[in-house]
């Protein structure tokens, strides 16, 4: 997909809607950060030694789900697509399109790696399923660039495969960030989805209505993780893997929370209190995740929200030593990362709680 921003394509319809400069979004979403979305890569040749046959009833059940492809025809606009970039306050849409620009890399970066999985594996229960996931997070990506191309402002996605640098993560550790990440993808979307619901006036974009049928692909995608996990017993009951989990946790938690701290105005269009939303979602995603990790991370502990506080206050003191430069921009920042760092050991340090996940692993989504 090509990218458009306004001044390389100024005979672009929705050109006079925007006011603002340029939002060069491609380099959004190229950058990489601690707070955003990454492309990853694996060792395919273990991954493709997986042998599902411990799990094969509900594998094969998950798999003519997602072969039947129920949401084919969902990812096309129609009549209720009312899409009002004029009326959108700036400082609104600068945070909204960032949103779509950090979820479109989120599921594009889906869409590479599972991709990826199929073309270097031979095992047909993993290529296949890889083939189906991949095809959803194309779909999600793809209509999610489509809306900031009404803006002007689409990621160039083929210029970001060559561009966005990729992170090596052992195979168990792909299943502990993707399976958190589908997961509180799904709590994130339907907990939005519900809210506009019962508080239509809020739903300031169209893209919030397809928000149900898509987010029940995340949830899918996340039962094939958890399967995953399930086909070796040890990924979620030895000592040192509790710690990964644990640290996974806290990392996919934490992170979503500062981010949504840098959003206060989407929020605020949308209705929602950020810390009664943050909340929410880690609540709905522990729910879930009981499904298959044997320990959960305690979100009513007292160090719990104040720490994630002093996270978010710490990276925007990063930020703005960065934009400082200089020497004393240099000590800020470090001494910024300091302090989150600090945070994330107290965060990390909470008592979890105790789970006993269920003999059969897979799930619904019920909420």
């Amino acid at each position: 997909m090509n990218a458009t921003p306004l001044d390389l394509y100024p005979e672009h319809p929705e050109a006079d809607l925007i006011e603002e400069p340029t939002v060069d979004t491609t380099a959004m979403a190229t950058e990489t950060t601690l707070l955003n979305p990454r492309f990853y890569t694996t060792d395919f040749d273990e991954m493709d030694k997986i042998d599902v046959s411990s799990v094969r009833p509900e594998w094969d059940k998950l798999i003519a789900q997602m072969k039947s492809d129920p949401n084919k025809g969902h990812f096309k606009k129609n009549a209720e697509w009312d899409a009002d970039w004029a009326n959108m306050p700036t400082p609104l849409r600068r945070e909204f399109i960032d949103f779509l620009v950090s979820s479109c890399t989120a599921e594009f970066s889906g869409c590479v790696l599972y991709k990826e999985m199929k073309r270097r594996g031979s095992n047909p229960d993993i290529c296949e399923l890889f083939s189906y996931m991949s095809r959803d997070e194309a779909r999600h990506a793809g209509f999610i660039n489509d809306a900031l191309r009404e803006a002007g402002v689409a990621v160039n996605l083929g210029f970001l495969t060559k561009a966005k640098k990729y992170t090596y993560f052992q195979p168990k550790f792909i299943y502990y960030a993707t399976y958190l990440s589908e997961k509180i993808g799904y709590a994130r979307y339907i907990t939005i989805f519900r809210h506009l619901e019962q508080n239509p006036d809020k739903r300031f974009h169209p893209i919030f209505k397809w928000f149900r049928e898509w987010c029940n692909d995340e949830f899918s995608h996340g039962e094939a993780f958890a399967l995953l996990m399930r086909t070796d017993p040890k990924l979620t009951t030895t000592w040192v893997n509790k710690l990964w989990i644990r640290f996974f946790l806290t990392a996919v938690y934490s992170t979503m929370y500062v981010r949504d701290h840098q959003r206060p105005e989407f929020h605020k269009a949308l209705g929602v209190d950020v810390e009664w939303y943050d909340q929410k979602v880690f609540r709905t995603t522990s729910e879930i995740a009981r499904q298959i990790f044997p320990i959960e991370v305690d979100i009513d502990h007292p160090r719990w929200q104040p720490n994630l506080r002093r996270m978010r206050d710490a990276f925007i003191a990063m930020d703005a030593a960065q934009k400082r430069g200089g020497f004393g921009g240099w000590v800020g920042k470090k001494t910024a990362a300091v302090r989150a760092g600090l945070a994330f050991v107290s965060l990390y340090l909470i008592p979890v709680k105790r789970n006993t996940p269920p003999a059969n692993v897979r799930l619904e989504p019920s909420y």
